[in-house]
């Protein structure tokens, strides 16, 4: 797409906003800088409100901060563009099937993760040799240029400027998408595929941030108001800002870049084993591979783990952990108050040893020891529709 179609540039050097910039302001959001992009952290019904609605009804969200792109093979072969990906993430792309769409992660040398990401196979024979992808919006020049850098010739990659992102979760998404998105009900979980939103172009995913059931859709920029406002025109839906994703993907034990993953953690340290397919994990051909590899053989020396605090004080980012003699076995990376859960909760990463559900910890929270516990992750049951 042109990049003169950019609608999120903005002049002067100011924050960048998305296409849905004017229905935030309209609708009376709190706006804040967030990835370079003037975002809404929450609106006038707040953030406990706001999450309640996802969990019970649908939250409408605005994520065209976002980056979204597509990798093309020049021989149209979904082997070519399917190889070059694996070069840089330990997905099994080769074996992704047509309309569906896999979680994965930019690896460096050391197997650290330099963003994540999905990965999607277009559900039609028209976007053969073509893989749709969707980076984290504070690294996403950083993405394109690392991709682009290491590809092989005969693949390129195409930015697509000119995408809006809109995502709608909950229990009753499904029921809301479907009435203007033929054939929206009969997507399972990771299915994507291109469609029409009450006539308008776009393509849906059915995925999300939160761990509830919705979709994600993906639409030009100048499309993207009727679909928002159409949407968040429906009483079953309330628009959501960024407090109230972050509440529900930590209930839903989902990672943040920058926080829970970062160059320094691997996949397996990380607790996202599951996203690396069995033939990857034994043929290898992924940066790091020798790392990631003897973590799986051997166990990674730390763990992301669920943190349930004993007492009412949240703890917050950067608290440090300790086992019950005080020595220092960990750090908190995302931490907070789960509205669902209806107290604090916390992900960060312990030695291994200390990894196991149920086994008694200790925050140093404002200068005082408080007791907390171990605990499976997620905080809340999953909402996802597996069809």
């Amino acid at each position: 797409m042109a990049e003169a179609d950019d609608f999120s540039k903005v002049k002067g050097g100011e924050l960048l906003k998305t296409p849905l910039h004017a229905q935030h302001v309209a609708l009376g959001a709190r706006m804040v800088p967030f990835a370079g992009y003037d975002m809404p952290v929450q609106y006038p019904a707040g953030i406990i409100k706001e999450h309640t609605a996802t969990r019970t009804s649908a939250g409408l969200f605005d994520v065209s901060h976002m980056g979204q792109a597509v990798l093309k093979a020049d021989d149209g072969s979904h082997e070519t563009v399917a190889k070059a990906l694996e070069g840089l993430i330990p997905a099994d792309v080769i074996g992704l099937e047509h309309g569906r769409q896999r979680y994965s992660q930019l690896l460096n040398a050391d197997g650290g993760i330099l963003d994540d990401l999905m990965v999607t196979r277009p559900a039609s024979a028209d976007g053969e040799g073509t893989l749709l992808l969707v980076v984290n919006a504070a690294c996403k020049e950083a993405d394109y240029a690392h991709i682009a850098a290491n590809l092989p010739a005969g693949v390129s990659l195409e930015v697509l400027n000119d995408k809006a992102l809109i995502a709608i979760q909950g229990p009753k998404a499904a029921d809301v998408t479907a009435e203007h998105v033929p054939g929206a009900a009969d997507m399972a979980f990771m299915d994507a595929r291109s469609g029409t939103f009450d006539g308008i172009e776009v393509h849906l995913s059915r995925s999300g941030y939160t761990g509830e059931d919705g979709y994600e859709i993906s639409v030009s920029a100048q499309d993207a108001e009727k679909i928002w406002n159409t949407l968040a025109g429906d009483e079953r839906v309330m628009p959501v800002g960024l407090g109230a994703r972050d509440t529900l993907r930590l209930e839903a034990g989902l990672c943040l870049y920058g926080h829970d993953i970062d160059e320094t953690t691997s996949p397996v340290e990380a607790g996202l084993l599951w996203s690396i397919g069995k033939r990857r994990r034994e043929e290898g051909g992924f940066p790091g591979a020798d790392r990631i590899q003897r973590e799986i053989a051997e166990g990674p020396s730390r763990r992301r783990v669920g943190i349930k605090p004993s007492g009412r004080a949240p703890a917050r980012e950067g608290t440090v952990v300790a086992d019950t003699g005080g020595s220092e076995i960990g750090t908190v990376t995302s931490g907070g108050f789960g509205p669902t859960v209806g107290g604090p909760v916390a992900m960060g990463y312990v030695g291994a040893g200390y990894a196991k559900p149920a086994t008694p910890l200790q925050l140093m929270l404002r200068g005082r020891a408080e007791p907390a516990e171990v605990v499976k992750l997620p905080f809340v049951p999953p909402g996802f529709h597996r069809g």
